[in-house]
């Protein structure tokens, strides 16, 4: 009768012990989330226009000269 007691006892250990662990995961996870964002800065946010523009001079669509002319004036705005 005593063996079925602890049986169910360790279970319940088993569990917590999986979710302890578990939100130490997420809690790990989150600070990383966060520094990597706080560390990108806030003009790191791709903006549409200036993809396509990379994109365009990637490919050699457009040269040095107009690409830095056209990404200053996407700046602008």
């Amino acid at each position: 009768m005593m063996m079925e007691g602890m049986g169910g006892m360790m279970a319940w250990m088993l569990l917590w012990g999986l979710i302890g662990l578990a939100l130490l995961v997420l809690i790990t996870v989150a600070i990383i989330w966060l520094i990597r964002h706080m560390l990108a800065g806030p003009g790191s946010r791709s903006d549409p226009a200036e993809e396509e523009l990379r994109r365009r001079y990637a490919a050699g669509d457009i040269d040095h000269e107009e690409y830095q002319r056209r990404r200053a004036e996407l700046r602008k705005r």
